[in-house]
């Protein structure tokens, strides 16, 4: 995704109008859709500003992402979705407030090198996701004996790319999820700080 898509794609999944976010920034609407279709670049003070309102740093807004994690540790990212697919689901500890929050989920992807996970934006995940950024998740293989944790943050991510690979893995996204439904889908992206298999 460029940085015009990135900003796009937030500023869709936060809700928001061209016209609201511009408000919002003290800009026209059109430098709003200029920084949206890369013919002009915000200002650093309002990528500063974007990036507080996303939840998201300045490097993903910048599209500076291949150096957050090393090459072992996209390997790993492969590695976990493997072993999280074998177990069959995983748990997502997220935030409700200051409290820790724990569920089981099942829908999880890997695209581009990151894992993808799917929800329903009329879920409380997927509000306590947009609150608070953070994450972690986990699986524990029964047979094998072993864990695998990721922990990081997620982006919403409305790439073609991430929904054909959910898709491919779900088949029955598109069923329960078709004509108005689908913008009731959600798809995060966990920009993973540490991945362990043990």
């Amino acid at each position: 995704m460029t940085s015009g898509e990135r900003i796009g794609a937030c500023r869709r999944a936060g809700g928001w109008t061209q016209e609201q976010l511009a408000e919002m920034l003290g800009v026209s609407r059109q430098s709003v859709s200029r920084w949206e279709m890369d013919s002009a670049f915000p200002e650093t003070e309002k990528l500063i500003r974007l990036s507080k309102l996303f939840g998201c740093s300045v490097d993903y807004l910048l599209n500076i992402t291949d150096d957050r994690l090393g090459q072992q540790d996209r390997m790993a990212a492969g590695e976990a979705f493997r072993f999280i697919r074998s177990c069959g689901y995983f748990f997502l500890a997220t935030c409700r407030g200051e409290k820790p929050s724990l569920r089981p989920m099942g829908m999880i992807a890997l695209q581009g090198g990151d894992l993808i996970l799917a929800t329903d934006r009329r879920k409380q995940v997927y509000r306590e996701m947009t609150d608070n950024a953070y994450v972690e998740l986990a699986a524990y293989h029964l047979e094998e004996r072993k864990w695998v944790r990721v922990a990081g943050r997620v982006m919403p991510d409305i790439s073609p790319e991430a929904l054909a690979e959910m898709e491919a893995l779900y088949p029955m996204i598109s069923q329960e999820y078709a004509g108005d439904m689908r913008q009731a889908l959600a798809l995060f992206r966990i920009l993973a700080d540490s991945i362990s298999l043990k």
